[in-house]
């Protein structure tokens, strides 16, 4: 196959096809991740591969995932997706080991086939078998941690191997100074603190009020749910007119319902499932609630500020707190009190001018958290391996 600079290549070898044809002086970032479903994770994968796509790197995304649907965040053509066919699913003990080995030697594989210049890997378990893959191949491999890792339940074996082999990755990279200081000074020796992007809505028409308050997450303890609907409870009879709507899937739909309709509540909470497009539930929504117990950043609360809505949410560890600036942009209330939640849910339901002055506020303090800015810390991070590496020829600009 004669890919015009005089050379043949195999027919596999589509990267190194690439990097004939571009030339070698572009970077090529390797992000590795459970899947490309709908989630905060998934979302800053997303703007990341698209903006260094635009300027020409070469990017692969790898996952565990078999083939399947489009992901759920479009990508620029030009970035490549491989998908391994092991996806992170309940298993017994024996059958997760045979699992997450063969994971290990199926990343091993394709990080010694396409031989990236940096690897960048997101979530604690991805992150632990990306580290064991890379194991003697040479490559700067950047870990990133996504949750908060002192309330985050990885289980014993995964955080004797993250102990471990964290140390031997190139860098860490977490969203709050909370969850960066929560690691020891072995496993942070190269380390950066980095928000998720938020992008800013267009010039759109909102088909706003009609008294809903939204919460956006998946559907698990950590999401605090079960929470909100208790707070909510308490509150309906004041505001009969209001409805709540909890978008997300997850495997706590049937609990949550069972709730929902335990408290009387089945007439004003909707749980539709996950939106079609990302972000679209900014369009109708009036208000918005964030009832995490642990966050390791919050994007749907940074997204619903961006969008005007006015927001109230739990002070939890960690991540609301670096955008909501208490009574000016947003109302926090104490984590976990679902009767200080329930207060501040009165306040906010019952007072217009309030709902205006905090929307306003959120809208223009979220413009701190622009892809453009948040790419900058990226590319620091990207100059950093490279240059670990001596590879002075490529630009990563």
């Amino acid at each position: 196959m004669d890919y015009g600079v005089g050379l043949a290549l195999p027919d596999g070898d589509a990267v190194a096809a690439e990097r004939l044809r571009i030339g070698s002086r572009r970077p090529h970032v390797l992000i590795v991740l459970p899947g490309l479903g709908a989630g905060g994770t998934e979302h800053v994968v997303n703007v990341l591969a698209n903006q260094w796509a635009a300027r020409g790197w070469l990017v692969t995304l790898v996952t565990f995932e078999p083939p399947g649907p489009p992901p759920y965040y479009p990508f620029d053509p030009a970035v490549r997706i491989e998908r391994l066919g092991l996806p992170q699913v309940k298993r017994s003990k024996l059958g997760a080991i045979v699992a997450s080995t063969r994971r290990v030697f199926l990343l091993r594989r394709a990080l010694r086939r396409l031989a990236p210049d940096v690897t960048l890997s997101f979530l604690t378990r991805t992150n632990v078998m990306s580290l064991a893959a890379s194991r003697g191949l040479g490559l700067s491999v950047v870990v990133s941690e996504r949750n908060n890792p002192a309330l985050q339940d990885v289980g014993p074996i995964w955080r004797f191997l993250r102990a471990t082999l964290y140390p031997s990755a190139f860098g860490l990279v977490t969203m709050t100074k909370g969850a960066l200081n929560y690691f020891s000074p072995a496993m942070r020796k190269r380390s950066w603190v980095i928000p998720n992007p938020v992008d800013l809505p267009a010039a759109g028409k909102p088909r706003r009020g009609g008294n809903l308050l939204v919460a956006v997450g998946r559907l698990v303890p950590q999401k605090g749910f079960d929470l909100l609907l208790k707070a909510f409870a308490n509150v309906r009879r004041d505001f009969p007119e209001w409805k709540l709507v909890i978008w997300g899937e997850g495997p706590d739909r049937a609990e949550l319902e069972a709730e929902r309709d335990r408290l009387g509540l089945h007439d004003c909470v909707e749980m539709p499932g996950i939106t079609s497009q990302p972000g679209i539930w900014v369009e109708t929504a009036d208000a918005f609630v964030l009832s995490s117990r642990y966050e390791g950043w919050g994007i749907v609360l940074l997204e619903a500020m961006a969008a005007g809505l006015p927001v109230i949410s739990f002070d939890c560890q960690w991540g609301p707190r670096e955008m909501v600036e208490n009574e000016k942009n947003g109302l926090l209330v104490e984590s976990g009190n679902v009767d200080a939640l329930a207060a501040g849910l009165r306040r906010l339901l019952g007072d217009e001018s309030l709902r205006q002055k905090l929307g306003a506020a959120a809208g223009v303090s979220a413009a701190r958290f622009t892809p453009e800015y948040v790419m900058q810390n990226w590319d620091q991070v990207i100059r950093a391996a490279l240059a670990s590496r001596g590879n002075k020829e490529l630009s990563p600009c």
